[in-house]
């Protein structure tokens, strides 16, 4: 049980007293206001408003892991410090934190995807004393090699994607195509685990599935989304939603009805297929 008010108030007066011989004492926070001084020295270090901005921030964002994000905002506040900015960080660490930046929020989430990939697009283009602000097709074609890494597109299908989207390592790069080509490598990621996620289905388990079935979901797959680029790479899974069950199973019992022994197809096959029906439909840039 808590002690009654009067006397915790002794206490603290006791406690906030000087001893004897021992000269004035340093105010304790208790004795110069309590909780009000505390309040007073949050506001004038900045603390109230250095955390007020970071809670924007993570609202803003909508990161999946808030706490990793906070590590990383209050990091680079560190080294935007005027004691860390004589040296600016090099493209590995850029490079880095443009991609923490764009995987922060999921793509579908489009104000916070944008403003998370104008993070990144402003951390890849710190200039430094030796070079001009901006972001050169070096650096953009290295952030979207390595955002194809983080799922299961096939290798080859990845590197034919970034040959539609990649820029010359000397170009400068517009936000426009930056946002576009890393837009379109995050869908190429969900579209490849959406096919990885259908091949379990048609392989029951097993390593390998019927041939004939996989080949008629491909085709079927193919003919939702249709034979004309696509500006909007999130499109992709828009026409692939048009593939409905019954689609599905209409497609898979035909091919069953007529299967006859034949060879079957791998994992690896399959998601080679399917990624690279998506990588067909790219609108390359230009």
């Amino acid at each position: 049980p808590h002690p009654p008010a009067a006397k915790m108030a002794a206490y603290e007066k006791r406690r906030a007293a000087p001893a004897a011989g021992s000269g004035p004492a340093e105010p304790t926070g208790a004795a110069s206001g309590g909780l009000g001084s505390e309040a007073e020295f949050l506001l004038r270090a900045g603390v109230t408003a250095m955390v007020r901005e970071a809670l924007l921030k993570v609202l803003e964002a909508r990161p999946e892991e808030p706490v990793s994000f906070l590590a990383d905002y209050f990091e680079r506040l560190v080294l935007g410090s005027p004691e860390a900015s004589a040296e600016l960080p090099g493209p590995p660490q850029r490079l880095a934190q443009a991609l923490s930046y764009v995987r922060l929020a999921h793509h579908s989430h489009r104000t916070a995807f944008d403003s998370n990939a104008g993070a990144a697009y402003e951390v890849l283009g710190a200039g430094g004393r030796r070079r001009r602000a901006g972001v050169d097709g070096g650096l953009y074609s290295e952030l979207l090699r390595r955002i194809c890494q983080l799922g299961p597109a096939p290798a080859e299908e990845a590197a034919a994607l970034l040959g539609r989207v990649r820029c010359r390592d000397h170009e400068a790069v517009p936000f426009d195509v930056f946002r576009y080509g890393v837009l379109t490598c995050c869908v190429l990621l969900e579209f490849a685990a959406k096919a990885d996620a259908l091949f379990d289905v048609l392989a029951g388990g097993s390593g390998a599935a019927d041939g004939r079935v996989c080949q008629a979901v491909l085709q079927a797959l193919e003919d939702a989304l249709g034979t004309s680029h696509f500006s909007v790479p999130s499109r992709y899974l828009e026409a692939g939603s048009k593939l409905g069950p019954d689609r599905l199973a209409l497609a898979m019992d035909r091919a069953l009805q007529e299967r006859k022994l034949g060879p079957s197809m791998s994992r690896e096959e399959f998601l080679r297929k399917a990624t690279a029906l998506f990588v067909a439909r790219v609108k390359p840039v230009k």
